[in-house]
């Protein structure tokens, strides 16, 4: 990795675009390294030589978008929003940034959230399960949040579990839509949210 991280910013953005667009579009098994390297402008030895292995690589872009994501979520949120759907409002606005800067990282997040190979299917388990990234969610969605607004009986954590869950089923259609309009379908997602907001405050 050191070797790929020393590259200009340019040509490491090059290489990775080409592979988060390969993996978004035909899974794991499906994508080839030649492929990639042919996109990147590079030689297939040259993908082993930055990454070791395709799987390394695999490994490398889902730490990657998990990381711009929160990077940007830490660098434009605002902790004194208390109102607990205006903060996941705003944290998907975030993200919605974030990915129509890099369109490819929606495809490849996509695509790994159903991926069934057996030789990643661990690491993404072991990835969406991570503390870290529970932890970080909670942070945004519930710490310091204005739990007075929710209905008697209503738990913010449960609620916060049933938007991951529809977020979940959002990818899954997303992903089923011949020319998808992430703007028109976030949008239709934050009417939805609307309705829990409405069923779960007092």
């Amino acid at each position: 990795m050191e070797k790929f991280l020393s590259l200009p910013e340019e040509k490491q953005n090059k290489i990775v675009d080409a592979a988060l667009t390969a993996f978004g579009k035909n899974g794991y098994k499906k994508t080839s390294v030649s492929d990639i390297a042919a996109e990147a402008g590079i030689s297939k030895p040259m993908i082993f030589h930055y990454f070791g292995t395709k799987k390394d690589l695999y490994l490398y872009l889902i730490r990657l978008c998990g990381d711009t994501i929160m990077k940007g979520i830490n660098e434009k949120f605002d902790p004194g929003v208390t109102d607990f759907f205006d903060r996941i409002k705003l944290a998907g606005d975030i993200k919605l940034q974030v990915i129509k800067k890099h369109p490819a990282i929606l495809s490849f997040l996509t695509s790994m959230f159903f991926e069934k190979d057996e030789e990643v299917r661990p690491d993404i388990n072991a990835f969406l399960g991570d503390k870290e990234i529970e932890s970080f969610r909670n942070k945004v969605a519930i710490d310091g949040i204005d739990a007075s607004k929710f209905k008697d009986g209503v738990d913010p954590n449960k609620v916060l579990k049933m938007l991951v869950w529809m977020s979940e089923g959002w990818f899954n259609h997303f992903q089923t839509l011949e020319n998808p309009n992430i703007e028109a379908s976030y949008e239709e997602l934050m009417d939805c949210m609307e309705l829990l907001k409405n069923a779960f405050y007092k």
